[in-house]
């Protein structure tokens, strides 16, 4: 399995001999499962306060009174009069099964379950279908994976970088993730107001100045080849996103996962 390579002037240079890894099989199950694994583990524990539901000196009215026993709410004017209080079936009363922060929330994932899901999600970069599906503006003319020169690594300037993914003609997708939805409900007011997209895929197989170059751009990720993982290459789950790789990248993946 071969791609071609371009240059950053967006011509094409050759051909390259792809990794094995772009043969394995397309399995969404594992991808999924890796990429909530990685989730979990950014997670916080929480639970509901000691007291929460429990600061009222209500007490139960005892039998003989024609109502039920619940506890009551002491005074002589209404709402507060005989209205019920602390129990679970009462209007800001305490909850009867309460998160608590001994939950186990930390998932885990076998080894080669995360390595054949990171493979697999390598593999979906390279098709077409599945990358037009998840939502990016793939051109007609140019063949997937896109793989550029190592010229690219050593790129430091966002004006630089703007430039090749012109002359590759991803920059309709860039500009396409630039656009932001507020989020409904109220995950707005808790510091997510706004649903970012996710566009390029930039892997490298060394940091000579191109990460801090291409990671302003709206949507535009840069990782390491060697540390390129699940989530990196199927946000939300949904594999097929739309990635860049260079020569050096395609070295380092042929020589972390073999044949």
């Amino acid at each position: 399995m071969e791609a071609t390579v371009y240059s950053l002037d967006g011509k094409v240079k050759g051909k390259i001999k792809l990794p094995a890894v772009f043969t394995t099989e397309y399995r969404p199950d594992i991808i999924k499962r890796a990429v909530i694994v990685q989730q979990s583990h950014r997670l916080q524990p929480y639970g509901s306060d000691w007291y929460a539901g429990k600061r009222t000196s209500a007490e139960s009215w005892g039998p003989g009174h024609g109502v039920s026993r619940v506890p009551r709410m002491k005074g002589s004017r209404y709402p507060a009069a005989g209205r019920a209080a602390f129990v679970p079936m009462a209007v800001g009363g305490r909850r009867a099964h309460p998160p608590k922060v001994e939950k186990r929330i930390y998932e885990k994932i076998n080894r080669k379950e995360r390595l054949k899901a990171i493979a697999s999600a390598i593999a979906a970069t390279a098709n077409k279908e599945l990358v037009i599906a998840r939502g990016h503006r793939v051109p007609e003319d140019i063949e997937l994976p896109v793989v550029v020169e190592n010229a690219f690594e050593e790129l430091s300037k966002v004006k630089d970088v703007k430039e090749v993914f012109a002359s590759l003609k991803l920059l309709d997708d860039v500009e396409r993730a630039s656009k932001r939805k507020v989020r409904a409900g109220v995950g707005k007011r808790r510091g997510r107001r706004y649903k970012n997209r996710k566009s390029v895929l930039v892997v490298v197989g060394d940091d000579k100045g191109v990460v801090k170059a291409a990671r302003n751009l709206p949507g535009v990720d840069v990782v390491l080849a060697r540390n390129l993982s699940t989530e990196d290459l199927a946000p939300g789950t949904h594999a097929g996103r739309l990635t860049l790789y260079t020569e050096n990248a395609l070295k380092v993946l042929e020589e972390r996962f073999g044949a």
